[in-house]
Order: structure tokens, then C-alpha cells, then sequence
């Protein structure tokens, strides 16, 4: 869609490894992600967010021209991520069709996270805050 000439593309690809690197040794640590969905998902958002006037303005004219181009984007997206996805900054592809689902899976897989296959998600009882009359608001 002529978002950058050749050589800018390459010399993006060159140089996001050795920035992402700079990034990591000065103590960031750096998780990329793609977050993966379906092209029939993808079409059934679109015509939701055209549809729905809440959700119009998540809706660009490039978005609707990218279902056409669905084919050469993946393979640009597998381009990337062959030159992009270093040892020190990884790229995990998190499948989501279904965003909860997604998002959880993309929660699991940030460092240091708990394991959030065996965390059931619990209801937070209300709790009753008293205050002596002496120390009660303002």
C-alpha cells in the first residue's frame, strides 16, 4: 500500500533487531506481540464496526482494502517475524479470534507472569469499612 519504498523497508528490518537489542541491554525487557485472527473473524469485525456506531471510528478505509490484500499481508507479516523475532526480543503470536481467550493468552506468556491456566477467576466478597465516630469523613 506504498507505506515505505524498498529501501526504507530494509533499512527498517536492519536496523528494529539492533534498536530492540540497545532496548534490552539497557535493562528493558521486551516481549513483542501478534495478536492473530482469522480472515473471516477479521470481516465479521469489520462489518460489525460498520454496523455499529460506537465501534465506527475502530473502522479505516485501509482496513476494508486489507481483506483484499489478506494473502500478500501474511506474507509480509511471516517476512517480519523471520527477520524480527530475536532471542532477546521475542515475538509470540497469540491467537485471537476470541479476545478474552487472546487476552489471557497473551497474559500467560508475559515474563514473570503466574500460571494463569490454574488461576480460577474468584468473586471479591464486598467488605464492610466501619470508622470510629471520632475519625469519621468529612
Amino acid at each position: 500500500m506504498g507505506f515505505a519504498s524498498p529501501p526504507e523497508y530494509e533499512q527498517f528490518m536492519a536496523q528494529a533487531p539492533l534498536f530492540e537489542r540497545m532496548l534490552v541491554d539497557s535493562g528493558i525487557s521486551l516481549t513483542k506481540f501478534w495478536f492473530s485472527v482469522t480472515k473471516s473473524e477479521q470481516r465479521t469485525r469489520f462489518i460489525i464496526r460498520q454496523v455499529d456506531p460506537v465501534r465506527q471510528w475502530k473502522l479505516s478505509p485501509i482496513d476494508l482494502k486489507s481483506l483484499d490484500k489478506w494473502d500478500n499481508y501474511t506474507s509480509a507479516k511471516e517476512a517480519m517475524i523471520r527477520r524480527t523475532d530475536t532471542e532477546w526480543a521475542p515475538r509470540r503470536t497469540v491467537k485471537s479470534n476470541d479476545k478474552e481467550t487472546g487476552a489471557y493468552q497473551r497474559d500467560a506468556l508475559l515474563p514473570g507472569s503466574p500460571d494463569l491456566r490454574r488461576t480460577a477467576p474468584r468473586v471479591i466478597e464486598p467488605v464492610e469499612i466501619t470508622t470510629p465516630a471520632a475519625e469519621s469523613p468529612r
